[in-house]
């Protein structure tokens, strides 16, 4: 039951009792409902404006994902400049090293190829960057791949290299007598006449005229197969196996320096010029087999001759003279 309320009249001194107006009530709940429309709004604004509204753990969160956004440019960065160093490898692989050494390049398709069949990045999938991750994983996976090929290809090379340094070792490639000790060059390769019997007949080698005990060298490594007397015509001779089809002779030697079964490397002293055997004077009969041929030594002088030098050898050892043995 609400309290009845009266006023002081100065008028009429006396007090009277408060009357409240119909519309009284009516006022107070507009009023009442215009503000709590207001308070309304006010929180709708606030709720509107708060993701603008940071708290520090949003703030230590948001720089913790600008540092990693960062960091993950930085990556692609870095694997952008190992793909080019990369590539540049690849290019000088295939164009310069797999060319001189007669290897067969390797085609993109599987220098730079990737991972089909099974899903290897499920593991990464359900987060919200997870095509982010996915993406570096896979550029880390192919790099790795690439390193791998290449990697393989530089063994490859290695033992190409290895084998070409072995091949140019063991080609007979110098001049078996100093030009400094030499007399003169007496007879080439091809046919000339034949001291004894004068008959024009192919000289298989050529003949260095040199005083006796001259020093005799190694034209390339490899082995000793012979160093004897029992075979006719040749006198003391040696035999070397150079390997890759290749073999050296050197005949009418005065003695040797070697026995059969020693290894030697190219400029070894082997023996001493001579004229043992069927010869006519003091001299080295030196003789090339190609896969058991025998070729023209003239072609293989390129390790201790100069161009001028090497021409005055090629010039004498055309002339179709009488050979000495």
């Amino acid at each position: 039951m609400s309290k009845v309320k009266y006023y002081y009249d100065s008028e009429t001194l006396s007090y009277r009792k408060i009357e409240k107006k119909k519309g009284r009530k009516l006022s107070i709940f507009l009023l009442s409902l215009v503000g709590m429309l207001l308070s309304g709004f006010l929180l709708l604004l606030v709720y509107l404006n708060l993701p603008y509204v940071e708290t520090p753990k949003e703030k230590t969160l948001k720089r913790e994902l600008t540092n990693m956004q960062l960091q993950y440019d930085l990556l692609n960065r870095k694997m952008d400049q190992a793909e080019n160093v990369l590539n540049e490898i690849a290019d000088r692989d295939n164009n310069l090293y797999r060319v001189y050494f007669e290897a067969n390049p390797i085609p993109d398709e599987q220098r730079k190829a990737g991972f089909g069949g099974v899903n290897r990045y499920r593991d990464l999938e359900g987060f919200d960057n997870s095509k982010l991750i996915k993406t570096a994983h896979n550029r880390l996976d192919i790099l790795t791949k690439q390193i791998v090929v290449q990697s393989r290809s530089l063994d490859e090379i290695a033992a190409l290299a290895e084998e070409k340094e072995k091949l140019l070792a063991a080609i007979p490639a110098i001049q078996p007598v100093n030009n400094e000790d030499l007399t003169r060059m007496a007879s080439g390769f091809g046919y000339r006449t034949d001291p004894f019997t004068k008959v024009r007949k192919k000289h298989w080698g050529m003949d260095f005229t040199a005083p006796r005990g001259t020093p005799v060298y190694a034209s390339g490594d490899g082995k000793v197969t012979r160093s004897d007397n029992s075979a006719s015509g040749y006198g003391n001779h040696i035999r070397i196996d150079h390997g890759y089809g290749y073999e050296s002779l050197y005949a009418h030697l005065y003695k040797y320096n070697v026995r059969a079964g020693q290894t030697v490397k190219r400029g070894d002293l082997i023996g001493f010029v001579g004229s043992t055997g069927r010869s006519e004077a003091p001299h080295l009969h030196y003789e090339v087999f190609k896969d058991n041929e025998r070729i023209n030594p003239i072609n293989f002088y390129y390790g201790n001759l100069s161009p001028e030098e090497f021409a005055e050898l090629l010039k004498k050892s055309q002339q179709e003279n009488q050979s000495l043995d």
